[in-house]
């Protein structure tokens, strides 16, 4: 019998799925959902499911090292990317991986959405810097994310691919999904009127201060981890 705290968290990574699937962030099979079960275990979804169509009892768990040791169903493919996170971030809780049209569309264009444009994402995320393009579905995917993942940004946009989200438990990082794709939206709007009005460096600051967000990392005052 499950206890209720794993019993409640595979209802959380279900509810985050059905988010994901209904906003359009993901379709068919796309995207993994994880989150942290004790110190070394984790709950991620399996392969071959739809995210809108989850059942708790789906759900796999996995220690640390990827290994699976309980669940029906094969883990996600991009399993190193999770675990990897977790052991960089002791106090990570969750991650999202999803395709978030307009945010993906940025991706794929090379641009990070590193403009002081949206107090929310200035106070929030810091900015969304760019990874490198790694091959999905191995290792290859979670090399270019280790400087950003070390840097402690909490959304990143993954080169060709989506984007990746990371929270103190699986809905704020799910949460932190919807405002990267809701600032790639009000960015590629306003580059299509023709002009992005940008925070000045004095306003930035009075936000910081006001919200105490000086433990996000910045893509604008300080260089990106290479």
């Amino acid at each position: 019998m499950l206890k209720s705290v794993e019993r409640d968290l595979r209802e959380e990574i279900c509810e985050v799925g059905r988010r994901v699937y209904n906003l359009g962030f993901v379709a068919g099979n796309d995207g993994n959902i994880s989150a942290r079960l004790g110190c070394d275990h984790i709950l991620c979804t399996p392969t071959g499911v739809s995210k809108g169509f989850l059942t708790p009892d789906m759900l796999v768990e996995c220690d640390l090292d990827g290994r699976q040791i309980a669940g029906g169903l094969k883990v996600t493919s991009e399993i190193l990317m999770h675990v990897e996170s977790y052991k960089l971030r002791s106090k990570l809780g969750g991650i999202v991986h999803a395709h978030p049209p307009t945010a993906t569309g940025f991706a794929v264009a090379g641009i990070e959405l590193t403009e002081r444009i949206l107090p929310e994402v200035v106070v929030n995320l810091g900015g969304v810097p760019l990874a490198a393009y790694g091959t999905p579905g191995g290792p290859e995917i979670f090399r270019p994310l280790i400087p950003f993942i070390k840097g402690n940004f909490d959304a990143v946009l993954l080169a060709n691919h989506g984007a990746i989200t990371l929270g103190s438990d699986v809905m704020d990082a799910h949460f932190k999904m919807e405002t990267v794709e809701l600032c790639a939206r009000i960015t590629l709007v306003a580059r299509q009127l023709g002009n992005t009005n940008k925070l000045h460096d004095i306003e930035v600051e009075a936000l910081r201060k006001r919200f105490n967000a000086y433990d996000k990392p910045s893509c604008f005052d300080r260089p990106i981890p290479s």
